[in-house]
């Protein structure tokens, strides 16, 4: 390539609405183009980096034997209705009627598609496993579209899907497939931790995202500074917490506790540590068709985590309540207890089972209970509701936990019969049973990929990319194009490199030198060879975009060097 005659227009400025690096400098530098909220053009260097990660990820799942396939864009919505998650999804699945007036939507997922093509064709165990995928465009109508590729309207997505006749092989293929992502991103040259995660919207059991850490990822990781274990915030685990502080033991009683109402001041009423104080959360539960009052009961020092709580008994989210709809109920916010507590739905969390000498609301106004036995709540639901904290440990090594920031670029599912069987995609066991299929899906964004490479790999000059991601290896400056012997050597070092096989562009462009070295840090190109005056005495300069250096290379040699650093 020759940048005279190229289409890289970079800029100056950021867009108005850029924060993150990913969105400045992609934009700045050429490689991205907006048409609307939340959809990008990719420009010619943006579209090198795209099909560089494209062909990686190809490389790596046709060595696995997943087979790739191109699914419609345009889903009809009767294959949502049948799965039963066209409501569920909401207002980002974006619909349309053909002139037919025939509704469609455009995929966000394609779970329901790759279902459709599979059955009625998979009929026998024999057949089995099968691994499909396809890297094709999505769309969802985010409300608010924001940080460039981040979270835009429309990307570009691969999705495979594995259909399996046991458990058993969906979890092998399952573990197969997140060793094959990691091979994915170690190839990218990515710092990333594969964590446990919550399914959302998508269903099914076992979930695991792959997030790149980033000081800029809009999800809360944590993650243990000892063993391999992490887990998105929604769905981290802990070891039970425990304390050396002593119990304070009291025979069960009610007392009065007048405008008592916070943990804060329950603590220095009764002059104890939150962790022997049961805290009450009530939330508004919100189903597809219902929404009911919830009351959740965790220690005093410990916060609900919501995601958590919903997930606890299947509802859509939790919202807050007001304390007016609480009275109509007969409780009042400050004295809520998990004591008879039968005009509303309770959960407790799982680390509260059988604990003794504990303090509650008593349902009354001014009134809580002292020396509380929780174990007498034998019928009650206990679930997992906490929010797992920096500090809190291990729950596999017993270590502390850290918390980090990451940006979710893959997300693994067993999905197991959530799509199979209400769309009835069946096949015959070896008794010659019929069967619903089981299934995992397994996402990862390839132009989110393209932004959290920049997110990881940037200063504040511009991008730094890494070696397989670069839209072009080597750089090559001829800082005074008018100089005869500057030109020479530029255009015999760019055709040998070229025939060595190396993305390379030559800058022949009629402009200051330290404008285009401006460019050079912009775009990110690993390698730059600077041709100026130095070639006076035999020398080229070759600069190192990763570590800012310059180093002096006889020009005899410049081919060889670069090839080593190569």
């Amino acid at each position: 390539m020759r940048f005279s005659n190229s289409y890289i227009p970079t800029k100056k400025e950021a867009p108005s609405d850029a924060v993150l690096a990913s969105h400045i400098f992609l934009d700045r530098a050429g490689f991205i183009q907006q048409v609307s909220a939340g959809v990008y053009n990719f420009l010619p260097l943006g579209k090198r980096v795209l099909d560089k990660i494209k062909a990686i990820v190809k490389e790596e799942l046709d060595a696995i034997n997943a087979q790739e396939v191109q699914l419609g864009f345009v889903t009809p919505v009767s294959l949502w209705e049948e799965s039963g998650r066209l409501e569920k999804f909401g207002k980002e699945l974006l619909r349309f009627k053909d002139r037919k007036e025939n509704t469609y939507i455009l995929g966000p997922t394609h779970e329901e598609m790759m279902v459709n093509m599979i059955r009625g064709q998979l009929k026998s165990y024999k057949q089995l496993p099968l691994n499909v995928y396809q890297i094709n465009h999505k769309f969802r109508d985010e409300a608010r579209p924001r940080f460039g590729l981040m979270r835009g309207r429309e990307f570009l997505m691969k999705d495979a899907y594995s259909f399996h006749s046991n458990e058993e092989d969906l979890i092998r293929e399952f573990n197969l497939m997140e060793k094959t992502y990691k091979k994915i991103l170690d190839r990218l040259g990515l710092d990333y931790r594969v964590v446990e995660a919550n399914s959302g919207a998508i269903g099914g059991n076992g979930s695991k995202e792959l997030m790149v850490l980033a000081d800029s990822g809009e999800d809360t990781l944590i993650v243990c500074s000892s063993c391999e274990y992490g887990a998105n915030v929604e769905a981290a685990k802990r070891e039970i917490k425990t304390t050396d502080l002593k119990e304070p033991k009291a025979e069960f009683n009610k007392f009065f506790t007048p405008n008592i109402k916070s943990i804060d001041d329950l603590s220095l009423f009764f002059k104890m540590d939150k962790h022997f104080i049961v805290k009450a959360v009530a939330k508004i539960a919100v189903f597809d068709n219902e929404e009911k009052i919830v009351i959740y009961f965790i220690r005093g020092n410990d916060e609900l985590q919501e995601v958590k709580a919903a997930n606890a008994i299947g509802a859509n989210e939790v919202i807050d309540i007001s304390e007016d709809d609480l009275k109509e109920y007969g409780l009042v916010v400050g004295f809520i207890g998990p004591l008879d507590l039968d005009k509303v739905e309770v959960i407790l969390d799982n680390e509260l089972k059988n604990n003794a000498n504990m303090v509650c609301g008593a349902n009354e106004i001014d009134k809580h209970f002292i020396g509380v036995d929780l174990s007498v709540l034998k019928n009650s639901t206990f679930k997992d509701i906490i929010t797992v904290k920096a500090d809190d440990q291990c729950p596999h090594c017993q270590h502390k936990l850290k918390e980090t920031k990451g940006i979710e670029v893959g997300h693994i599912f067993q999905l197991g019969t959530t799509y199979s069987k209400p769309l009835k995609a069946n096949f015959l066991d070896k008794d010659g049973k019929e069967k619903a299929l089981l299934m995992g899906t397994y996402g990862l964004g390839i132009s989110r990929l393209v932004a959290s490479i920049v997110e990881q790999h940037h200063d504040e000059r511009g991008c730094k990319w890494t070696k397989s991601t670069a839209p072009l290896m080597v750089n090559i400056l001829v800082s005074n194009i008018k100089n005869e012997m500057q030109m020479n050597k530029g255009e015999e070092i760019y055709k040998a490199l070229k025939e060595k096989n190396i993305d390379v562009i030559i800058d022949d462009r009629k402009e200051r030198f330290g404008f285009k070295m401006k460019d050079t840090e912009l775009i990110g190109f690993p390698l730059t060879i600077i041709i100026g005056k130095s070639l006076d005495d035999g020398n080229i300069e070759v600069y190192d975009r990763k570590t800012n250096k310059k180093t002096t290379v006889e020009k005899s040699n410049i081919i060889l060097y670069i090839m080593d650093l190569i």
